[in-house]
């Protein structure tokens, strides 16, 4: 074993150490955040504005400061943005995160310099948790990629700004650069199927140990190198052992995954977004990632099924249940301030504190009273997989309201398969009875005869990308989104 090797893992025991400490009394390092977050923010606009300086307790905070959207806080981003000191946080912020947005064009999230270092600490602390469990550490002997936006950053009123994922490029450790790809000018090529074709080949003949990033732009990459190379990815790469993700369930991914790798290769869950680094993988043994509870964020959570409401019932960490799905709503040392992120999520353990993301707040169908979540349809398709050579590329479902006269409406799966099932109609059998027992109220449409089955649709090889493309969205952070209420996405997609 490499020097390297020996020393990830003598710090990663001593940074294991330090996670227990702070998981073993969750409740007192949440208290510890939140009287933090308020004292150091009591004499800026926003705290001012709030009377800050007032708040003692859980019960002032709420009463003082409602829960807002990007759109509610915007007042205040707008103002950061022109250059104003001292709004949301203490100062100006380090940078923006620009992510898209919906109403207002792109959003600009505040990223501070006490907010920074736990982007980058926690997904190091992911890796490390990963080396302390399982013993094993040679992947840091090899080349490691991170398929991420372009590090090219753009300056406003005197703040950086860019993706979150090309600004997490400048804070690589030195002593991982000598082992990173791609090159810095293949990371900044912004079209991402040149620069797919680009990562192909400089790491075509490399000793690939670790890969990272979203799995449906990842897969793109494996499928290139495969028809590039006529080998399993597993076989070009003999020591590729362990593939780090985040922003999409990979388990509808995973059959393909490991049909092209030609084997099974550990993976490591991350929960990031440019609001904060809010959990991570912490063990391959256990359900769930572990919330990251003393990293400046105060975690608030509202019951999905109250959050449209005009009495949305949220409640601290102290107050959360196993599997009842939640709103994540968070405070930060980036300034934001009781804001909600648009995801859902459910506990999978409570002592230590571990949830699973179940989709987003917005993206869900219940035309018919049903309110099925991602979670739920990415769950049935995986158990449906199980057991078949069927393999899915992408999927997304919509609801069908008004099928054709005579005919009960219905959920309509969009499916992209890599490899049809051989029985379309047992598949499409088996699929809607796994969505019967994910949701007891789409149990209840379907015996009640308001909905028939649910109906597959087969999409293009392809489609799924062609249709981001149209949307400006290939590659990247961007994520095909499970479920609409509606059918704007389904009638873009190109059909078989």
């Amino acid at each position: 074993m490499s020097v390297k090797a020996t020393l990830a893992k003598v710090f990663a025991a001593l940074v294991k150490r330090k996670i227990n400490r702070w998981a073993a009394d969750p409740i007192a390092t949440q208290q510890q955040v939140f009287h933090s977050l308020i004292a150091k923010a009591q004499n800026t606009a926003f705290g001012t504005d709030h009377r800050f300086a007032e708040i003692h307790s859980y019960a002032d905070f709420t009463q003082r400061i409602p829960i807002r959207d990007y759109e509610a806080l915007k007042p205040y981003i707008d103002r950061v943005v022109e250059g104003e000191r001292d709004v949301l946080w203490r100062g100006k912020p380090l940078y923006f995160a620009k992510t898209s947005g919906t109403t207002s064009g792109a959003k600009y999230i505040p990223i501070t310099k006490e907010s920074m270092p736990h982007h980058i600490e926690a997904a190091r602390n992911a890796i490390l948790c990963y080396i302390n469990e399982t013993g094993r550490a040679d992947f840091v002997d090899g080349k490691m990629i991170f398929l991420q936006g372009s590090p090219i950053l753009e300056e406003k009123n005197g703040i950086k700004l860019g993706r979150l994922s090309g600004i997490s490029a400048h804070y690589v450790p030195a002593y991982l650069q000598r082992n990173r790809m791609p090159s810095y000018k293949t990371n900044c090529i912004e079209d991402w199927e040149t620069k797919i074709d680009a990562i192909v080949s400089e790491t075509f003949t490399q000793d690939m140990t670790l890969i990272s990033g979203i799995p449906s732009w990842v897969l793109m990459y494996f499928e290139r190198l495969v028809k590039c190379s006529g080998l399993p990815v597993g076989k070009l790469f003999p020591d590729f052992s362990l593939f780090i993700y985040g922003g999409v369930n990979y388990e509808p991914y995973r059959q393909k995954f490991e049909y092209l790798i030609g084997r099974k290769v550990d993976s490591i869950e991350l929960y990031p977004a440019s609001e904060g680094f809010f959990a991570f993988q912490d063990s391959q043994k256990e359900k769930g990632m572990l919330l990251l509870l003393a990293s400046g964020i105060f975690y608030e959570f509202v019951e999905a099924d109250t959050f449209f409401t005009d009495t949305p019932k949220c409640v601290p960490l102290s107050e959360v249940q196993l599997g009842v799905n939640y709103a994540l709503v968070i405070s930060t040392n980036a300034g934001l301030w009781r804001y909600s992120i648009g995801d859902t999520v459910q506990f999978t353990s409570l002592a230590p504190y571990r949830i699973v993301v179940t989709g987003r707040i917005k993206h869900f169908i219940s035309a018919f009273g049903e309110h099925v979540i991602a979670k739920e349809v990415e769950e049935a398709l995986q158990q449906t997989l199980e057991g078949t050579e069927a393999r899915v590329t992408e999927f997304t479902v919509a609801p069908q309201v008004t099928p054709p006269q005579g005919q009960l409406p219905y959920h309509e799966w969009l499916i992209e398969f890599e490899n049809e099932p051989a029985d379309m109609s047992a598949f499409a059998l088996a699929l809607d009875k796994a969505m019967q027992q994910q949701n007891t109220y789409y149990y209840d449409l379907i015996q009640g005869k308001v909905l028939q089955p649910l109906k597959i649709t087969r999409v293009e090889k392809g489609g799924f990308n062609a249709y981001m493309k149209t949307q400006g969205k290939l590659g990247g952070q961007n994520k095909i989104q499970r479920l609409a209420n509606d059918r704007s996405i389904a009638e873009k997609l190109p059909l078989l």
